[in-house]
């Protein structure tokens, strides 16, 4: 029988409850110096934010996915992602003070305390765990492992052994299907048998595990396969190369009654899905009743400047090509449309894939003074501070959109798309994402976005999606790339 290992936040529960532990104590110290040495939990308002901590602490640690690949970091990383957590723990914790106003009665010294010592206890007790499991897992017993591959297979196999992947393994030897090899020396590794000899190798020997090192339409496959699992060895069956290109997510599942291997840019759990549809929700109304309250104030403004409709709807490409009707405050004049193809020659996106102008004369109350000063109006002053983005809200409500995605492009640009753009097109766009904060408008390279919207979909979690959040309305304030 074999163990499935542990997959999400659970891999790493060590890891947690260390943290858990080396904050309360943390706290205690610190409470410690404060208030002399004594029983924390007696004083009702101490042990209530020690109860407090610890479950803020589990929520970031799961949320925000911070001991992702903890056992593969440097010194230098896990201490940025140290110095990431801390951070989070007590910025949330310090929101939580205010909002319960318990902040006057908590010790500030106790809480600068507890952020010092929780730093400095949190990243030695990481590095001295991983150096433990390190040491441990190096002498603990190893499982067989058998690989059967082919003879033009042999230089790659030879440097991926070389890698601490396999240290859990105690590799008996390799099997060449397709060339007699037998007891030549591969690297550290001897030839230990061939396809007629495998199977009576493995029924007489010890062998935990099989990996077969052949593409899944290799002829001499899939008989080995039945052969191994009939004799209830572990059989490992590599994934063919065109999945695992680009960093492709590989899950196993089943179509139907089919099972199958599905590859993916990424992929997330009900979960994960369930408590971004949720900040969605959230965000989308509240967003909406902003909507309302601004649009008594700007419907006046738009209508005096430019007679017509308050919103401006247009047909929007999303999450794989599913189109849909977009809603924004309308900031330009009506005939805006019909004087685009006259200004595609000013376009900042040369390819054309995107439009974007400076000082676009279609904005409502913006002109080109005699001099050749462009005089900005009602409309600059709505895109600026991205307040026309604000219908965006009720899409976001319809399911249309996510608060956190890509830029949702016009049908005549995708039209335009080579097949590496329309990865952009993986996941449901969203009113901000990672081009909104990193410049917008100053951008002027569409595979430069591309690139950061891949980044995105590739790497999403939702503590992601909060700190891009976060950084939207310091991007917002700072009107950065606004046009």
């Amino acid at each position: 029988m074999y163990k499935k290992k542990y997959s999400g936040w659970l891999k790493h529960a060590d890891f947690l409850i260390l943290d858990i532990i080396v904050l309360q104590l943390s706290f205690y110290v610190a409470y410690c110096i404060r208030h002399g040495i004594g029983n924390m939990y007696a004083d009702q308002l101490y042990a209530g934010m020690a109860i407090v901590l610890l479950l803020i602490d589990i929520v970031i640690g799961i949320i925000f996915e911070n001991l992702h690949n903890v056992m593969k970091r440097g010194f230098w990383i896990e201490a940025i992602q140290t110095s990431k957590q801390v951070l989070e723990v007590f910025a949330l914790f310090a929101i939580y003070l205010v909002t319960v106003q318990s902040a006057e009665q908590f010790s500030r010294t106790v809480l600068y305390l507890t952020m010092v010592f929780y730093w400095i206890l949190s990243y030695v007790g990481r590095i001295l765990w991983k150096t433990y499991l390190k040491h441990h897992n190096r002498y603990a017993p190893k499982r067989s492992l058998i690989i059967v591959t082919k003879a033009d297979r042999l230089p790659i196999l030879t440097e991926q052994l070389q890698g601490e992947t396999y240290a859990s393994y105690q590799i008996l030897g390799i099997t060449v299907v397709d060339a007699d090899m037998m007891g030549q020396q591969i690297g550290n590794y001897t030839v230990i048998a061939n396809a007629d000899s495998i199977i009576e190798y493995t029924r007489t020997g010890w062998v935990d595990e099989i990996y077969i090192d052949l593409e899944p339409g290799d002829a001499s496959a899939e008989p080995l396969v039945r052969q191994f699992l009939e004799m209830g060895t572990v059989t490992h069956v590599r994934v063919p190369d065109a999945l695992t290109e680009s960093g492709r997510k590989i899950i196993m599942e089943k179509l139907g009654d089919m099972p199958v291997i599905t590859a993916t840019m990424n992929y997330a759990s009900p979960r994960q899905l369930f408590m971004k549809r949720c900040l969605d929700v959230t965000g989308g109304l509240i967003g909406c009743i902003l909507t309302g309250i601004l649009c008594i104030f700007l419907a006046p403004a738009i209508y005096i400047q430019s007679p017509g409709p308050i919103f401006f709807s247009q047909i929007r490409v999303g999450k794989n090509g599913k189109q849909f009707r977009l809603y924004k405050f309308r900031s330009m004049y009506m005939d805006a449309e019909e004087r685009k193809a006259e200004l595609m020659k000013q376009n900042k996106m040369s390819d054309g894939k995107m439009f974007k102008l400076d000082e676009d004369p279609r904005i409502i109350g913006s002109r080109i003074l005699p001099d050749g000063t462009y005089k900005k109006g009602i409309g600059n002053f709505i895109r600026d501070w991205s307040i026309d983005e604000f219908p965006q809200f009720f899409n976001v409500l319809k399911g249309d959109i996510s608060l956190v995605g890509t830029r949702p492009p016009l049908v005549s640009e995708v039209e335009q798309y080579e097949l590496r753009h329309c990865t952009r097109l993986a996941m449901k766009p969203g009113i901000t994402g990672m081009w909104q904060i990193s410049g917008r408008s100053s951008i002027t390279d569409f595979d430069e976005v591309v690139k950061l919207d891949r980044e995105y979909i590739e790497n999403w979690n939702f503590g992601k999606d909060l700190r891009i959040l976060w950084k939207t309305v310091g991007a917002v304030l700072k009107k950065d790339g606004a046009v």
